[in-house]
């Protein structure tokens, strides 16, 4: 069995911070992991990524605020989210590369919502 259990989402005031968690089982070996952001009406965007060698991507929009971290290689991957805004506002998903029964497969988790309000 492959999933991805993901959780931290939440209610915030603008300019706090959350931390979204996002732990892959069942791969033999996690290639990257990313979390994308989607509201009501609009495609789901990026927002930040991380790859087994550690190297780091995130979008415009979140540059400077959000941090994405890995912990015990790629089990468990975190996004902290500072300084919040309500454009943030959205259903986080994370999504990984999983390598299994010798092929590459998608994976994503079923999402946590984070609402950012004045």
């Amino acid at each position: 069995q492959v999933h991805l259990q993901e959780s931290g989402g939440g209610s915030v005031q603008a300019g706090g911070s959350r931390r979204l968690s996002c732990v892959a089982s069942g791969c033999v070996y996690t290639w990257d992991m990313s979390w994308y952001r989607q509201t009501p009406g609009k495609e789901r965007e990026f927002v930040s990524s991380i790859n087994n060698i550690g190297s780091t991507t995130y979008a415009d929009s979140v540059q400077g605020r959000f941090t994405i971290s890995q912990e015990n290689g790629m089990d468990t991957v975190y996004l902290q989210m500072d300084n919040l805004k309500i454009e943030d506002t959205a259903m986080y998903y994370c999504k990984a590369t999983c390598h299994r029964r010798g092929t590459n497969h998608t994976i994503w988790g079923q999402g946590n919502q984070v609402t950012v309000s004045s």
